[in-house]
């Protein structure tokens, strides 16, 4: 790992550079870009391999334990840097079962926890619907209590690790109506659904340019029992948000470590890259060029540690994830498609390190709410508070 001064920042504990060196040369012995074809049978060898290894321990909470954001982000960060897959690995096992670590019930977290800390279960957050992404409020998916169940009915899109998981925690309307079974966010329940409940299916994996499992999910009379709710019925709305509030934030942290990698590659082809009989980093255009990357990564960075620093201390963090959130994610498309422009022709070429970059950033702005989204949450925020 290039560059670890910012290992040293007020933001982090000594803890935390520790994790982040051994998790480097961890994954320089144990991971590389190349994952092949089958990206079902990749990412669950990885997610055993993070387990194994003790890694995916830190994507979970529970028992008492809290969880660690910055943790997370310098787990998110360093595994990007290596491989995107990896990165995706880990995050969705701590997304996935965030729920249940924040809010689940003593048997629930002694249930699932211990298996996705160990790699042993493959954890998936079903959030979005067709005509509810970013404005969660508006989800379809319903679900009626019928003696010690509840019925569920509806679908979910674009879900992570949708077809490969081994459960999923779904959110659904619950009520019609009154207190808190209402319609809008305090009508929402979360609950877990394992694989192969009967009633629920795969209704259709999704391929995107940067290859990760994703799928769209149906439930039509799909029951799950009552001790699956997470916390109170209506609390769904709260759930979601508490969890995104933690990954929003280790997404920033991956959008760096895929920009460091970036910065990285683009370093080396200026300096070896001969061009009229000097190398291409002798050229000013390529020294402002990485100049405005390395400042980008930094200033991406700081709003990234400490949003994860704050939420450790716990505080509130919506605005802060909302503004690390945007800026990372935004600055590492920059910063990428700069080194890809530095790469020539070469950046283009399939499997060149650029270039799979480059299709790993675009999703991330994206998922976990979209930039414009982060812009309506930090001007929300700004306007509800006092003294800002």
């Amino acid at each position: 790992m290039a560059d670890r001064d910012y290992l040293d920042w007020p933001f982090l504990e000594p803890r935390h550079r520790t994790l982040a060196l051994e998790l480097d040369a961890w994954a320089g012995g144990h991971l590389n870009d190349a994952h092949g074809s089958d990206v079902d049978a990749a990412c669950r060898a990885l997610v055993k391999q993070l387990g194994s290894g003790g890694w995916l321990r830190h994507a979970v909470g529970g028992a008492g334990r809290p969880i660690d954001t910055r943790a997370i982000c310098l787990i998110r960060e360093t595994l990007a840097r290596h491989a995107g897959l990896a990165d995706f690995a880990f995050a969705m096992q701590g997304l996935g079962s965030g729920a249940i670590s924040l809010f689940g019930s003593a048997p629930q977290q002694d249930a699932w926890l211990p298996r996705v800390a160990d790699g042993a279960a493959i954890a998936a957050f079903a959030l979005s619907e067709p005509q509810a992404g970013s404005d969660v409020a508006a989800l379809q998916c319903a679900a009626r209590l019928d003696g010690d169940s509840y019925v569920l009915d509806g679908e979910k899109t674009w879900i992570s690790n949708g077809g490969i998981a081994d459960f999923y925690v779904v959110f659904a309307r619950t009520g019609d109506g009154g207190g808190e079974g209402g319609r809008g966010a305090r009508g929402i329940s979360a609950f877990i659904v394992e694989a192969g409940t009967p009633g629920f299916d795969v209704a259709e994996r999704i391929d995107v340019i940067a290859p990760h499992p994703l799928a769209r999910l149906r439930f039509a009379g799909c029951r799950v029992p009552l001790a699956n709710r997470i916390g109170e019925e209506g609390q769904g709305f709260k759930v979601a948000m508490a969890t995104l509030d933690v990954f929003r934030t280790s997404v920033a942290a991956a959008s760096l470590g895929f920009a460091r990698r970036a910065l990285d590659e683009a370093l080396r082809r200026a300096r070896e890259r001969a061009m009229f009989g000097k190398t291409l980093a002798d050229f000013q255009l390529t020294q402002a060029k990485l100049a405005q990357m390395a400042t980008g990564i930094d200033a991406a960075a700081l709003l990234t540690y400490r949003a994860a620093w704050m939420r450790d201390g716990g505080k509130r963090v919506t605005r802060e994830a909302a503004m690390a959130k945007l800026t990372a994610t935004e600055t590492a498309q920059q910063v990428i498609d700069a080194a890809v422009q530095l790469f020539g022709g070469q950046g283009v070429v399939s499997g060149e390190t650029v270039e799979t970059l480059y299709r790993e950033i675009r999703a991330l702005r994206i998922y976990e709410g979209a930039s414009e989204v982060q812009l309506l949450i930090i001007a929300r925020e700004l306007l509800a508070g006092e003294g800002n």
